[in-house]
């Protein structure tokens, strides 16, 4: 097990060394992180610089010890260092890290993946989310014939050309509506309308229909917020696209196996055409993969000309680390204790906020949530834009000087895990509590 560093008393929360490493990386590396959300750019200070990580906590490497909501965005579901991931690696990467060969556990994967997402008939690993996606758009223009894409304002889907157009996650944290480098002829192929308007969809699709490919959307989005799909929305959204032969692909990057062993499909009972997949696939490993109809799948190469390859798609440490977690939420994890968890959060979280006169709405599905500062509703990415990240950023504060890490950014989500105890919890509500109580002071003057 990995040794435990010396912890400094709860009270301080000195980050010397961080600020020391953060000006060091900065020299090194363009703007001091190698994902830009890091860089606490969004809420102000110098990022914590994590040591290592165990169960529902992260050290930094001032030694102070955090209960962790961030969760490598998502993917440790299990906790930190989940025992039984940590084995699958040793004991895989002692056999060996790398082929570039097939191996009997990238099938037991996919057939996994095949048993449990409800689109599923086919599966194919890649090494991230934004490689899943790029396949993703491949595989729909190749089968319809057609080049335009459709997304939702806010919808953020890793950072290929094209996608990076009024896209949310990092983008909408550092307040920039696409980025400089993609090529104005990729951004053109991007049709991007508001989540939740059913309207909207409709306009589009009645005129520029025949031209578009697919509609490639997170069915709950995390990367504005967690936001709420309205009722019936994707029944009606779906009915819609296949009219005009659009395809459908949600992303579940985030919600695969957040939600459920079958995700939001399962959820909502909607089947899209593709799905594609990372995060908890990869046990917290670099791991992606597209999954989906067998019709639209077969035209992947070598079965089919669309082409794809990686030499570290199907990686077997990844794919260990995929399987171990898989395998604790097949047989050891409910769903309904982590919906607790995360209901009990958010009850806190409002309940806090009425005392302090504070103006919040908590969005939460399962165990993902995004406490909102604002008083209306967040039903897409202009409502969520409209919240007060002044204030988040004094609540955020607060809370990591307390020993309490959240998403540097307004528009992420909190993620709960399977290692969050009844004290992290009560020990979380304590500190939300006073950081509300420091956001209302700021907001009152």
């Amino acid at each position: 097990m990995l040794q435990h560093l010396h912890e400094k008393d709860s009270k301080e929360f000195s980050r010397y060394q961080s600020a020391a490493l953060f000006s060091r990386a900065q020299e090194v590396i363009p703007g001091g992180v190698n994902s830009p959300v890091r860089a606490f750019r969004a809420v102000g200070g110098v990022p914590a610089f994590i040591r290592r990580g165990e169960g529902s906590r992260v050290w930094d490497e001032d030694g102070n010890s955090y209960i962790d909501y961030v969760g490598s965005w998502g993917p440790l579901i299990l906790g930190h260092a989940a025992p039984a991931v940590v084995s699958a690696i040793c004991e895989t990467a002692q056999n060996g890290t790398s082929f570039g060969a097939p191996t009997l556990r990238e099938i037991e994967l996919a057939e996994t993946l095949v048993r449990h997402v409800p689109c599923a008939q086919m599966a194919r690993l890649v090494s991230s989310g934004t490689e899943a996606v790029m396949t993703a758009l491949r595989l729909a223009r190749a089968a319809t014939q057609r080049d335009y894409v459709l997304k939702f304002d806010g919808g953020y889907h890793g950072h290929s050309d094209g996608l990076l157009s009024k896209a949310g996650s990092g983008l909408a944290t550092n307040g920039l509506p696409t980025s400089p480098g993609v090529p104005a002829q990729a951004a053109a192929l991007t049709i991007s309308i508001p989540f939740n308007d059913l309207d909207a969809l409709l306009r589009v699709v009645d005129v520029r229909g025949h031209e578009i490919a697919c509609l490639i959307a997170e069915p709950i989005p995390a990367n504005m917020g967690v936001v709420f799909p309205q009722a019936d929305y994707w029944k009606k959204a779906q009915r819609i696209l296949s009219e005009k032969g659009i395809l459908l692909i949600f992303d579940e990057v985030i919600t695969g196996f957040r939600l459920g062993l079958s995700g939001a499909q399962g959820l909502l009972g909607i089947v899209p055409d593709l799905c594609t997949l990372g995060k908890i696939v990869g046990g917290g490993m670099p791991m992606g993969a597209i999954v989906g109809k067998q019709s639209i799948m077969s035209l992947l190469a070598p079965r089919g000309s669309v082409y794809q390859a990686g030499t570290l798609s199907g990686n077997p440490v990844s794919v260990a680390a995929g399987l171990a977690t898989l395998s604790e939420l097949e047989h050891s994890v409910k769903y309904s204790v982590l919906e607790i968890r995360a209901q009990k959060l958010s009850d806190g979280l409002l309940k806090s906020a009425e005392k302090q006169n504070v103006p919040l709405i908590v969005n939460r599905v399962g165990s993902m949530l995004t406490p909102f500062f604002t008083a209306h509703p967040v039903t897409d990415f202009s409502s969520a834009m409209k919240c007060d990240t002044a204030s988040y950023s004094v609540f955020f504060h607060a809370c990591l000087n307390s020993g309490i890490m959240l998403p540097p950014s307004q528009f992420e989500a909190l993620f709960v895990s399977w290692a969050h105890s009844d004290a992290d919890l009560e020990k979380t509500l304590s500190v939300f509590d006073r950081a509300l109580q420091q956001v209302g002071e700021k907001q009152r003057g």
